[in-house]
């Protein structure tokens, strides 16, 4: 049941629209002025406030002005006896839902309130949404290294100096580039990504650029590129350093003049874009190679960010362990595990040569073989980084995701069995599920003991 609080000085109006909102079955609270209002909203749950201009002492808008200083999604109704286009345009300006004229009429104020309901629903849901997005893209760690880090993006994302990221695969540059663009004044707008390693070097410029219509073979109808759908927001070209050098000449005159030109065109476009890139080359080596260009590695590392490998910071690992397990049994459905702390200390010893990426894929691995409620630590006698072994195989083969837990589930229960010496009974015991389940598993897998003893039989 939603709570509506009416906030009005004339007691008739106040039992006027009791009637009318508790026949509609909202919970109704009240206050006669402005401090009793303020109250009421610092100690009751309140969904949605109608609210009275004219009072004596506080008047509404300063009611309404006070009310957004302590929560800017709270709805409220502005209702008054002598509005005026001034006054409603006041309200809306202090972030008013609506301004409704009295003598009220019943149903435009019923219909009011649902529209005004639904959307602060609607607003909470994109506030879970994206605090769960941004909660995908936060930087963990407690390091040094990691503390340096947030307090670059801190001072560089309000700016619009461009960002050069520099560090080895699977670091976190991009949770780098995101960051500074969801802290920055562009936040509202795109942050559009490039893989500069990822595209042929003969279509990066029309990535880039866009073309027109009959500009290439294959060219049947314009382009826009990612420039263009960056404009007023970022773009982030990650592994720069791959870039082509035709390419790279044309983005270093983007930069300069804040122009691009399509592919096949010769309409110069404005365009108002962040560049923030990122590589895990050495640029400084590529430039004495020839491979890049001085004059854009010079523009681009307006502000350096260098991100460490895991190694360097080791003591992040279990942070970054328990932050994944969260995540997977989330994502996956599954009741939250815990790990111990013998666990976590093999975790944080281990070389992770995909750095934070590869120890992330392993957690997602551990937390989905393991049977009960804990992690098993033994599962990475097979898949440990830089092991080799049945699990090299199945992360090797592609496929889906649910492919890939399927295959790995059969080898789970295969090894189990194994342990278990092909007993169904202790090895359903050790996996936690009924026998029945078991031998619906080993059926659909085709998991047979190789000896051929009958498994009913080797229960008794």
């Amino acid at each position: 049941m939603k709570t509506i609080l009416v906030v009005d000085d004339e007691k008739s109006v106040r039992d006027s629209l009791k009637m009318i909102l508790e026949y509609e079955r909202y919970d109704v609270l009240f206050a006669d002025n402005g401090e009793q209002a303020l109250r009421q909203v610092a100690s009751a749950s309140v969904d949605l406030i109608l609210l009275d201009v004219k009072m004596a002492g506080m008047d509404g808008l300063e009611v309404l002005q006070r009310v957004r200083e302590r929560n800017c999604d709270l709805p409220v109704i502005m209702i008054s006896g002598h509005g005026t286009i001034e006054t409603a345009v006041e309200a809306t300006k202090l972030g008013a839902f609506d301004f409704l004229s009295k003598p009220l009429d019943r149903d435009k104020l019923l219909v009011t309130i649902r529209n005004a309901l639904n959307q602060a629903k609607l607003s909470e849901e994109y506030r879970k949404l994206r605090e769960s997005v941004e909660g995908k893209w936060q930087i963990l760690g407690e390091s040094p290294r990691i503390k340096e880090i947030l307090t670059v993006i801190e001072r560089v994302a309000p700016t619009d100096a461009r960002v050069l990221i520099v560090g080895d695969n699977g670091t976190g540059k991009e949770l780098v580039a995101r960051a500074i663009h969801r802290n920055s004044k562009r936040s509202s707008k795109p942050f559009v990504e490039v893989n500069c390693a990822a595209i042929p070097s003969e279509l990066i410029e029309s990535e880039l650029f866009g073309h027109e219509k009959g500009a290439f073979t294959g060219a049947t109808a314009q382009r826009i590129g990612k420039f263009e759908q960056a404009d007023s927001g970022t773009l982030f070209l990650d592994e720069i350093g791959d870039m082509s050098a035709r390419a790279q000449a044309k983005v270093l005159r983007a930069l300069e003049e804040g122009t691009i030109e399509r592919v096949g065109g010769n309409k110069l476009i404005s365009v108002d874009v962040r560049v923030i890139a990122a590589t895990n080359k050495n640029l400084e080596e590529e430039i004495r190679k020839g491979n890049f260009r001085d004059d854009l590695y010079h523009r681009l590392k307006v502000i350096p960010i260098h991100v460490p490998p895991l190694r360097e910071r080791k003591g992040d690992i279990p942070l970054l362990v328990l932050a994944f397990i969260e995540d997977v049994c989330t994502r996956n459905g599954i009741a939250r595990k815990s790990i111990s702390e013998n666990a976590l200390n093999r975790l944080a010893q281990l070389e992770w040569r995909g750095n934070v990426r590869e120890l992330r894929n392993t957690v997602e691995r551990l937390v989905i073989l393991s049977p009960g409620t804990s992690v098993d630590i033994s599962l990475l006698d097979t898949g440990a980084p830089g092991g080799k072994g049945e699990f090299e195989d199945i992360l090797n083969r592609g496929g889906t995701f649910q492919e890939f837990k399927e295959r790995a589930e059969a080898s789970f229960i295969k090894k189990q069995l194994e342990l278990h010496k092909w007993n169904i009974s202790k090895t359903a015991e050790a996996l936690d599920i009924q026998r029945s389940h078991l031998y619906t598993k080993m059926k659909r897998y085709g998991l047979m003991n190789p000896s051929g003893t009958d498994e009913e039989k080797e229960q008794e």
